[in-house]
């Protein structure tokens, strides 16, 4: 089985720490086809990232396709262009953030979203809203890390997303823990251990059920929303983008 795990944003060093946590809990037979975005934000933060991320992004999921894969998993919670994936694949396509919701919810009566501006709290709350799982969140709270101080071993960001996971397991009565951001992957089983609580991270969730997919020959529904784009001209610089 080949899974194709596309990082949105242009930092390789986040889709290697990406694609490490993706193959710690990949099946032996499972190889895990890592990518970076070769052009957009450097980091995904808010709805102008979010929107300048998705030319970049289904330029790897068609490429990904044209090699035959059998998933793809996008590495940004915020699930940037899921449904457009969707409609360009045909290989399931999983958000690491829709993904890390629906495992919470089997292991916590109620979860807690561990983010990192708190401009990424609304995106999130309104996914949570479209995927019918907000009852189940008792709050998305911002550690006001930016994505890119994940990256500097310098930074405090790990001590500033433990003291909110403290504070929702305390004070939301949380007893599961989301961490929203692919760049938080490598901290879920120590923060774990140290809460005392599930911590699922978003990528390791995503390479569970893309795996349960494939195995049980489900692809994504062609006859509604996800049908493939009609053929038209695109203009401009998105005129490579024209559907055919």
């Amino acid at each position: 089985m080949r899974i194709h795990l596309v990082n949105p944003n242009t930092t390789a060093s986040m889709t290697e720490k990406a694609a490490a946590a993706a193959r710690a809990v990949a099946a032996p037979a499972t190889q895990i086809l890592a990518r970076t975005s070769t052009m957009g934000p450097a980091s995904i933060e808010g709805f102008y990232d979010d929107a300048l991320a998705l030319p970049g992004l289904m330029e790897a999921i068609a490429a990904a396709e044209g090699e035959g894969v059998d998933a793809h998993i996008i590495a940004c919670f915020d699930d940037t262009g899921l449904d457009a994936a969707r409609a360009l694949a045909h290989a399931p396509v999983v958000g690491i953030g829709e993904a890390a919701f629906h495992l919470a919810s089997l292991v916590g009566h109620s979860f807690g979203v561990v983010t990192t501006l708190r401009r990424s709290v609304p995106v999130i709350e309104a996914n949570l809203a479209r995927y019918g799982l907000a009852a189940r969140c008792a709050k998305v709270r911002a550690s006001e890390v930016a994505v890119l101080e994940l990256e500097d071993p310098a930074s405090d960001a790990r001590a500033r997303i433990s003291a909110e996971i403290g504070r929702a397991v305390a004070q939301d009565h949380a007893d599961a823990i989301v961490l929203g951001c692919a760049g938080m992957a490598d901290l879920a089983r120590a923060l774990g251990a140290e809460h005392g609580v599930p911590v699922v991270d978003g990528v390791a969730a995503a390479v569970g059920l893309a795996e349960a997919l494939v195995r049980a020959g489900l692809r994504t529904g062609k006859s509604g929303p996800y049908a493939a784009p009609r053929a038209k001209p695109y203009a401009g610089l998105l005129a490579g983008f024209s559907p055919r």
